[in-house]
């Protein structure tokens, strides 16, 4: 839920007027719309970019997840850990037009360790696949954006371990 619906909604539980704290915690919402958006365009055109480089970094740093018996072995496992992070980059940059976490755990992270450890996937390559997202997308971006998008890679590692 945004900052906007969430002042809003509290207020008129409290049948009451914003008060300044919430407009000035609005006001830099609004102002601050222009990089998210900015962030959240650099991530979705560069998204095949992060997710191949990614990869490959996680598959040479867990070689055990590429090999027989790992969880992305063969070209369609492969592909299938690909989709996966594709996806975990599609909720971040959601969390980032939001300002807001709630899209990313509303859509997409309520039971993923229990999904995961279901299908014998190790959550810890997951997170570590989102931890090589953030730093090949923070390349892209000045230090500020990458500081903000940061934030939200962190949300979803976070929640996977």
């Amino acid at each position: 839920m945004s900052i906007v619906t969430k002042s809003i909604v509290n207020a008129d539980a409290e049948a009451r007027y914003l008060s300044p704290g919430e407009l000035d915690r609005i006001k830099t919402f609004v102002t601050s719309g222009e990089r998210r958006l900015r962030i959240a365009q650099t991530l979705t055109e560069s998204r095949e970019r992060i997710v191949k480089q990614a990869g490959d970094q996680l598959f040479q740093k867990r070689p055990d997840v590429v090999s027989p018996g790992g969880n992305a072995y063969g070209e369609e496992m492969t592909a299938t850990c690909l989709r996966d992070m594709d996806y975990y980059l599609r909720l971040i940059t959601y969390g980032v037009v939001a300002g807001d976490v709630t899209p990313i755990e509303e859509i997409g992270l309520v039971g993923v360790r229990e999904m995961y450890r279901s299908l014998g996937t190790p959550v810890d390559g997951v997170a570590e696949s989102v931890r090589a997202m953030k730093n090949v997308a923070a390349s892209m971006m000045t230090g500020e954006d990458a500081s903000e998008a940061g934030a939200y890679f962190d949300y979803v590692i976070g929640a996977m371990q």
